[in-house]
Parts: structure tokens; sequence; C-alpha cells
């Protein structure tokens, strides 16, 4: 009965590897719980799977994306940004950014001061 099964789901999963793992996916939904929406007939839990898929009862791609949400250790959620970022303002007389400047004796002194001085054994 499962090879006539398997051949009535080629039809809706073309791949026969994705027809196992969305098979597998749901006969352990069955498993833990979930409700099936063909008669059972005395046929086991993937058995019963394949025909859900067979009947079209349960949309392959649902099972999918189920399967790929189940799978996932991390869901990465977009959340909306509480602030915009500020603007860049523009002077009068340039089209572009403003920037600060510095001259090379200010640039030296301060990387100075961020690096610690060389130690001397004298």
């Amino acid at each position: 009965m499962a090879r006539v099964t398997v051949e009535d789901c080629i039809d809706k999963v073309p791949n026969r590897f994705d027809l196992v793992l969305l098979a597998a996916h749901r006969a352990r939904m069955i498993s833990s719980g979930a409700s099936i929406t063909v008669d059972r007939d005395n046929d086991k839990n993937p058995v019963v799977a394949l025909r859900e898929i067979g009947d079209a009862t349960i949309s392959p791609e649902d099972l999918k994306e189920d399967l790929i949400h189940s799978m996932q250790k991390y869901v990465e959620v977009d959340e909306p940004e509480h602030e915009t970022a500020p603007m860049i303002s523009t002077s009068n007389d340039e089209d572009g950014p403003v920037f600060d400047t510095i001259s090379e004796e200010e640039l030296l002194r301060g990387i100075e001061s961020l690096a610690p001085p060389e130690r001397r054994d004298d």
C-alpha cells in the first residue's frame, strides 16, 4: 500500500528526498497529537502522512515551512527601529557633509596620548 501512496505523492512533491523529509515530519506531528485529515484504516503514521500528501489534504508548501521552522534554532525577528538616524548637516557653501578639520600636530599629539610610552631599561 505504501508504494502506491509514494507514487501518488510524486505528483505533489517531485523530489523523493523532499517527500521523505516532509512525510517524516508530518508523521512526527501525528505522533505528537496532530489531527489527521484522512481515515487511518489501521495504517501507521508514516503511511497516513504519505496518504495526506498524496490526497492533497495537507499542503506540501505548508509542511515544508513548518519543517524549516522546527529545525531553526535561532529565529531572527525584524523589529522596527525606534529612532531614525540623524541627518548629516551640510553647509551652505558645499553640497557634501561637513567634516571637522585637525592639524597634523594635533593628530600626532592625540595618537601619542593613546599609546602608552615605551619602557626603557636604562
